[in-house]
This record gives structure tokens, sequence and C-alpha cells, in this order.
């Protein structure tokens, strides 16, 4: 198997049929593929590219937060990242005195830069192949467990432990680093990621909400686009450049390497890169896989947060101070109950299931032309098959549960944490809990709660069709004649778990840990979510091992084609160029123009999510762009196409022109490729960003951030 897999990864780098599919490991770019990339018009050399050793670009690109990633773009610090990534730290910033969501905000000194609490950045430093290490302590363990469980149960059961055992021994090796291992084609081979962490993370310029997330939940993921979709913050650290916690002793980092910023803009067919974090794929899926994400994953996704946001938008709409509070909650619910609702619809338009099962043909057909291919893979896709289908109704439940208990009501959250204090709890630990529940609190509203607790239990029965209930419903039955809604109204009256000081109380009556409605409440969800993954678990075993076995032999049976591995939150490339596309017999052009932006803002009395600041408008109706203007089409360009190959993660990456200058940040894909997480399209995937001379123009124009242009080399 190992000899399998370099010779897939040799195969991967020199053999590129389309250069606008795959994410690539930049630690694995051979000679042959820097020639395909240098025809497409890359002027940089691998070892620019990434060097363990040595600067390179690489060192621009940063993980942040482990949910976006981002561009530094000078020598102090600076970087861009999308809007929607910075969002939560800028609503954190925010109150209804200072409205930093919705007005916008320039620093023009670094003295008024602010700390985004929470927020940090990864610089990666290196990847190391640990195949060996976790296949040969596999190997041990099978043989030690022989005879007393299967290799489904071993791998099921070790391979995590296997992989936190290689991490805290790397960072008890290199105490500067922080080292993470991961699983890559479908666990078939480990690699371990070396990171520098920085928490000092300062706030440097945001434009308003409505130019940051311009057409909203109207426009998410479609094209075309006008959003001007960015953020500005600024790694700081000690005067010796070693990361550290906020202090106003810190100083801006002078970062190993940086990525210029360009305006002299873009053609189709020119070279586009993107080196960023694409967080999950699943392209190596099996088609009864596919039809569990769209019947039981999506599904619930899309029947509870259609539920949950209906409640939250009614007390969002008639709220500023609470619309402050939701705003980044509703954001990232609201993404991802789009991105379901378009997945599902490109499955079927596309007949992904379809294309899979000949896919899975082909397989069958292979296996049999070789007995030994067919002993070691024959009985994978009958097992894979038969847990699948074993599995259907419960795992369609289990998304549901997650989808209502864990991320609908909230007050589990609050429940949860609370839950953790324990029974002989000192004053620091008390003090700790306080601290730990103040970031939950700051955001949270109990009368929005209240209200969808009462909407989501009544339709999670419907949902489950009265199976899995948490006992609690046996009270609402009793007590409240199935009322859901009273039920909730007396939870959120009785309990002690609406504020921090929640934990004063429980400190001075322990009695509550058994009485409190809340942490009944908590209890009996946990109790009925551990009998659910019960019903779940061998299947779950099963299905994990065979879908590794599945990509294997995928791998195996196509030696002569490229393959990379499904994404997993670890840095990749990918390359293709400028390019416009036709769908349903409609062409799209390659990118937008300030008038489109405006014919769209005309729209806002009837569309919510076009409304712009009159200002802005004015300076748009202007016309004077001045050198962030084409050199082409002398127009303005806000947003634009490349065949790049992106996913959740991305967001933020930089798009790179071949001299490795920052062209834009990429933001989104398009609707009609909405199923690119499990298969690519080559006619139809896109990937949206924002022109980096869009974003320039309103740092400048609007923003006045001078100092900030200046910073920048322009």
């Amino acid at each position: 198997m190992r000899k399998l897999l370099l010779a897939a990864i040799a195969v991967m780098c020199s053999l590129v049929s389309r250069g606008d599919e795959g994410m690539w490991m930049l630690s694995h770019i051979n000679p042959k593929t820097a020639a395909t990339m240098k025809s497409l018009g890359l002027n940089l050399t691998p070892e620019q590219l990434y060097n363990p050793y040595g600067s390179s670009l690489k060192d621009a690109v940063i993980n942040l937060g482990d949910f976006c990633s981002g561009v530094v773009v000078s020598p102090d610090g600076l970087f861009f990242t999308n809007h929607h990534c910075g969002y939560g730290a800028i609503q954190a910033l925010s109150t209804p005195e200072d409205d930093i969501l919705k007005n916008g905000f320039v620093a023009k000194t670094r003295e008024q830069e602010r700390p985004a609490k929470g927020l940090y950045v990864r610089f990666l430093q290196r990847v190391t192949d640990m195949s060996d290490r976790v296949n040969s302590d596999l190997a041990r363990l099978y043989k030690e467990h022989a005879g007393e469980m299967d290799s489904s149960r071993v791998e099921s059961i070790y391979v995590d432990s296997i992989c936190r055992a290689i991490e805290q021994e790397q960072d008890s090796l290199h105490p500067n680093t922080e080292c993470v291992v991961r699983a890559y084609y479908g666990g078939n081979a480990y690699f371990a990621n070396y990171y520098k962490v920085y928490t000092d993370i300062r706030l440097v310029f945001t434009a308003t909400e409505t130019l940051g997330k311009f057409g909203g939940d109207t426009d998410n993921w479609m094209w075309p686009r006008q959003t001007c979709d960015f953020s500005m913050f600024r790694i700081y650290a000690k005067p010796d450049g070693t990361p550290a916690d906020y202090s106003k002793d810190n100083v801006p980092l002078k970062t190993p390497g940086y990525a210029p910023v360009s305006i002299d803009g873009y053609k189709p067919g020119d070279f586009c890169m993107t080196i960023g974090y694409p967080g999950s794929t699943d392209r190596y899926l099996c088609s009864w896989g596919i039809v569990e994400r769209t019947e039981a994953t999506n599904q619930a996704v899309i029947d509870v947060r259609t539920a949950k946001q209906n409640v939250w938008k009614h007390w969002m709409d008639n709220d500023r101070a609470i619309a402050i509070k939701y705003a980044s909650k509703w954001a990232s619910s609201s993404n991802y109950w789009k991105n379901s609702i378009g997945m599902n619809k490109a499955v079927k338009d596309l007949d992904v299931v379809g294309q899979k099962k000949k896919t899975e043909q082909q397989i069958l057909n292979w296996l049999s032309l070789d007995e030994k291919r067919k002993a070691t893979y024959g009985s994978v896709l009958p097992a894979l098959e038969k847990a699948y289908t074993a599995r259907k109704e419960d795992m369609a439940m289990t998304m549901y549960f997650n989808e209502t208990f864990f991320r609908g009501i909230e007050l589990i959250k609050a429940a949860n944490r609370l839950s953790r204090l324990p029974l002989d709890a000192t004053a620091e630990d008390a003090q700790l809990c306080v601290d730990n529940l103040k970031s939950f609190y700051k955001d949270y509203e109990p009368r929005v709660d209240e209200e969808t607790m009462g909407t989501l239990l009544q339709k999670y029965r419907q949902w489950s069709n009265g199976k899995h209930l948490p006992a609690f419903y046996h009270t609402i039955d009793s007590l409240y004649g199935g009322d859901t809604r009273a039920y909730a109204h007396d939870v959120f009256a009785k309990t002690c778990l609406l504020d921090t000081t929640c934990v004063a109380k429980v400190m001075a009556d322990s009695t509550l840990r058994e009485n409190d409605p809340a942490l009944i409440y908590a209890d009996n969800i946990l109790e009925a979510y551990v009998d659910l993954l019960r019903q779940i678990r061998s299947s779950m075993r099963v299905i994990d091992f065979n879908e590794r076995l599945l990509t294997r032999a995928i791998l195996e049976m196509e030696m002569d084609q490229p393959h990379y591995s499904d994404a997993n939150m670890t840095m990749r490339l990918s390359y293709g160029y400028i390019q416009d596309y036709t769908a349903n017999g409609t062409h799209y052009d390659y990118f937008t123009n300030s008038q489109s932006l405006l014919d769209k803002a005309a729209k806002q009395a009837e569309i919510e999510d076009y409304e712009l600041e009159p200002e802005i408008v004015k300076l748009l109706k202007k016309g004077k762009f001045g050198k962030y203007a084409d050199k082409q089409t002398k127009q303005m360009q806000l947003c634009f196409l490349s065949n790049n190959d992106i996913t959740g993660g991305n967001s933020g990456s930089p798009m790179f022109d071949g001299n490795g200058h920052v062209i834009g940040l990429a933001f989104d894909g398009n609707w009609e490729a909405m199923a690119g997480d499990i298969s690519f399209d080559p006619t139809l995937q896109r990937c949206i960003g924002v022109d980096i001379r869009f974003v320039l123009w309103i740092i400048d124009r609007w923003g006045g951030g001078k100092n900030i242009i200046k910073e920048l080399g322009l």
C-alpha cells in the first residue's frame, strides 16, 4: 500500500489532465507539474511556492481560526481575509452605541487597531509524511487484537489516539510549533502539518455590512455577484517575533513572507491560482453515501434551519441589539442552509448518484479481472450498501437530532458548560466556568431561544415520527397537554441559566444540579443522543473502514490518472485560469462592474439584501475610479470568475496571478455547481472572487485609509 500511495502521489504531481480540478499539496509539486503550471502562466518555481527551510509563497498564506484562509500583504503582519470570515470578530467588537458591523471601521493609526479576542492565525512551517508511523502502529494493534476484534473496530478505536500521540510527541520535540496530524486519501495516508500560531490579532479595516455581505441570502452561492467581501487584520507578537496573547507591549509581526497586491488586472485565459485551507470534500464517497448526504444530512439542515431562522429573523428585524448579537450566528447558519439546498438540487440535476454508480460498476469490472483484487476489495461495495441501508432511518434522525438540539436550541450549550463544574468546585473552578460562559451569554437572548425551543420541539416530534424523543417529551405530554411552547416558557421562567450568575447560584445550592429544568432538559438530550448513537455505531465503523478501502481501490484502478486527497483543512493549491461559463442556456461573463451594483441597489426597497448606503451609491455614481479601473475595459470591476477548485474553508484565500501577486480574494462558488464537494464538474464549477482593485478603492475612497494604501506600496 505504501508503494501504491507513493506512485499515486507521483502521478498526481506529474499528470494533470485538467488544470482547474484539484486541491493539491504544495509539498508534492514536482518538475513536471511545475512545467504544466508554467505553460499556463505561472512564473514561480516549486521552491518559491513551498520551501520548509526558507521563504516561499506559502509563508504569506494563513489559516484563520481553523475555519477560513487569508493572505499577508505587508511585512508588518497586515492580512486580508473575507468580510464573512472576520464577521464574528467584527460583530463581537460592535455595540448598539458603536455599531462597526453596520457603519464599518478604519484604523488610521496602529494605536486605533482593535484586538479581536479569540481570533488566531496559523502559519504552516512544513509537512512531514507520517504514514509509515501510523500504519506500523496499526499493524501492531491488529496483531495484538487478532481474534478479539476485527480490523474495522481496531481502526475506529485506535487511529485517533495514534495521531494524537504523534502530535504530543512532536509538540514536545518542537515547543515553538503546533503539530496537527491529518488523514489523507480517506485514511490511506497521514501527514503531520507543523504550524506557528499567533493569537494577538487586531482589526484594521472593515467596510459596512451592506458592502461586505451585499446580496445576503438572496445572492449567496450565486453569480453574478457584487459583494465587497473583505476585511483586514494585523498580527501582533512579542518584539522578538514569538507568539503571545494580547499585550500593549506587542508589536506588529515581521512576517517571513508576504504577497504584494496587484492592480494590473486580468483577462479571460489568464493564469489564476488559489492557496488556502479548504475544509472538507467527499469526492471518493460511494453512491449510497451521497444519497445519505442529501436525504439525511442536507435535508435535516434545510428543515431545521428554516424553522429556526424564521424565528431569529423576526426578532432580528425588530431589535437592532438582538440583530447584532445574532448576526454572526445567522450568517453561519444560513450559509450552509442555502448550501444544502443548492447541493441537493445540483446532485439531482447533474445526476451525481448515477455518475457514481457508473464508477462503481467500473470498479466491479476491474475486480473481476484479477482474483487477488477481488479478494482484497470484492466485499467493499456490498458492505457499504448493506451498512448505509441498515442505518438509513437512524442516520436521518441523528441529523435532525443534532440540528434541533445541538445547533438549533442554544440553551444546552450553557447547560453543558455548567454541568462540567465539579461537585467540589473551588472558587477558581467557578471563576473559570464564569469566564467560559461570558462569551456565550454576550451573544445570547433568552426570549429568542425560548421561542426557538417551543417551535423546534414541536417540529422535531413531527420529523422523528415520535421516535427517539428525549424523556422531557413525557413531561410535555403529561403536564402541558403536548404544548411545547408552554413547556419552553416554563423552562425559561424557572431556570437559573439565563446569565453568568447561574454559576454562583449552583455553587450556593447544589440541589439545582438535579432540579433546574434547563439542566434536566440537557441531561435528557444527552441520554437520548447516546441511545441514538448506539443504533448507528456499528454501521459507522463498517462504513468508515470500507470507504477507506474504496478510495484505495480507486487509486489502484486509476494509477495512470491524477488523484488528489479530499480537502481536510490543510494547505492546498488550486490552479486554473480566468473563465466565464454557460448554464441552462444563459451565458455569464467573467466579471461584474459598478453599474451592476447600482442596478441591484436600485431595487433595495423590494429586496432588503440589496440595501446600500446613499454615500456609497453616490461615490459609485461619480465613477472616479482612477488607478483602480481596469485598463482594458475601463470599468470598475467588482467580482470575477476563475475555474479554480475551492470549497468551504477556502474563503479568504488569495487569488494569485502568475507572479504570485494578489488579484483577488476567493469567497464563494456558483449555484449550478453546488455538488462540487462531492463531484467536480469542469464545465460549471467556478470560484467567485472579489477583485482586489474594488477592495482597494473602498479602502481608499470610502474609508480614507491612505495609511493602508501606503503600507501596501500603492
